[in-house]
């Protein structure tokens, strides 16, 4: 499960691209609450007043209640006069002189986790290309809050999964298959004591191999190593990591020369006999 502070600071990355993206003067948004079919609105960029921090917004009712009752986006030209929408929060809405506003809803696994909304101070259409933008801000928070789901549920299988016997070669395999995935998803991570547990739950699962001294290499070069152990290219390691293939050719390079090794399957090996990888 999510924490409140990550899905929050999601929310806030994702509000100020979305003002970058399209030039809307005010954004805001907030998680749905934990057992209520309701948004808190937590996050605000461009406001000038405070009516609207920490308003909740009931499921159905309003612009936001809308988004989520439907799981899409939506829009209004006028908010106070559009036919659209119920009117719970005009009182708000007019206090912070808003008239244009979207509401782009975060939906992971079909069930809306909060809402973006975008806003304009004039009553005016809002475009194809600022709708976009708004739906593919909503997008970045569904990966993030997906990638934490996913370490999260990583954590708890490596935990409860019993040490394997060193004769084993098919629980190897599902160790540094785990590895490997830990690995991946931890720099995606923003709660800074989730991507800590995962890189800490990493290096347990290396514990078996004895470390050789004098052999330290740096984050990335252990995320490279561990995509190529698994088979990926140079490529699909790129894509897994969200690097460059020239970037991920860099550090398997300083890798290698740190590890003495020619090949990219003498690396793994040291690597393995070295205690970095399992």
């Amino acid at each position: 499960m999510r924490t409140e502070a990550s899905g929050a600071a999601e929310i806030r990355g994702a509000l100020v691209r979305l003002r970058r993206a399209t030039g809307l003067p005010v954004a805001f948004g907030g998680l749905v609450e934990p057992g209520r079919p309701r948004v808190r609105i937590s996050e605000l960029t461009g406001t000038t007043t405070l009516a609207l921090r920490a308003l909740a917004v009931s499921s159905g009712n309003g612009l936001g209640g809308k988004a989520v009752a439907l799981a899409r986006p939506c829009a209004v030209t006028d908010y106070s006069l559009s036919p659209r929408i119920s009117h719970e929060y005009d009182v708000p809405v007019a206090a912070e002189g808003l008239r244009s506003v979207l509401a782009v809803p975060v939906v992971v696994r079909r069930r809306v986790h909060g809402v973006l909304y975008g806003a304009l101070r004039t009553a005016q259409p809002l475009g194809d290309r600022t709708l976009s933008a708004a739906v593919e801000a909503a997008r970045d928070v569904e990966q993030a809050l997906v990638a934490e789901e996913q370490a999260r549920d990583l954590l708890a299988a490596s935990r409860a999964a019993p040490a394997p016997d060193p004769a084993d070669g098919v629980a190897w395999e599902q160790v540094r298959e785990a590895h490997a995935a830990l690995r991946a998803l931890a720099p995606r991570i923003a709660d800074p004591g989730l991507r800590a547990e995962l890189l800490d739950a990493c290096g347990l699962l290396t514990t078996a191999a004895a470390p050789v001294a004098g052999v330290s290499l740096a984050p990335r070069e252990i995320d490279v190593l561990t995509c190529v152990a698994a088979g990926a290219t140079n490529a699909a390691a790129a894509t897994r990591l969200g690097l460059s293939p020239e970037t991920v050719k860099s550090y398997l390079r300083a890798a290698m020369r740190k590890l003495g090794a020619h090949t990219r399957g003498e690396a793994v090996a040291t690597a393995r006999r070295a205690g970095v990888l399992p």
